[in-house]
């Protein structure tokens, strides 16, 4: 049996989770709508994140663009996630929105850009 504490970031409320696995089981307490409980599952069983950073702009008014993956991405790829960023170059115009690249580290996930260059 494993067992975390965690909160509850899905809605304003902050819940204090106490997320117990038995084998493929799961079992949430102190959670007050649903999404706590998903959050609660999904955390103790594979936790995701969205990752933003910036990347490198060759000839915009400003040297970097802010970017952020298009969904969520498994905790443990973020360090290759960051990595991949940070070599990654483009060039002006980059407008919001924009795919700079397709599939992110091998993650299968967009990063976009969330600014004009």
């Amino acid at each position: 049996m494993k067992t975390m504490e965690m909160t509850c970031i899905r809605c304003p409320m902050g819940c204090r989770l106490t997320v117990t696995q038995e084998g493929e089981t799961f079992t949430v307490t102190g959670n007050t709508c649903r999404r706590g409980e998903e959050y609660g599952i999904q955390e103790m069983s594979c936790p995701m994140r969205t990752v933003t950073s910036s990347v490198r702009v060759e000839g915009g008014r400003r040297p970097v663009c802010s970017v952020k993956t298009a969904e969520n991405v498994k905790k443990a790829e973020i360090p290759a996630v960051l990595e991949a960023i940070r070599g990654l170059r483009v060039t002006a115009p980059v407008a919001i929105g924009d795919v700079l690249d397709p599939d992110i580290a091998g993650t299968g996930v967009k990063l976009v850009a969330t600014a004009n260059d």
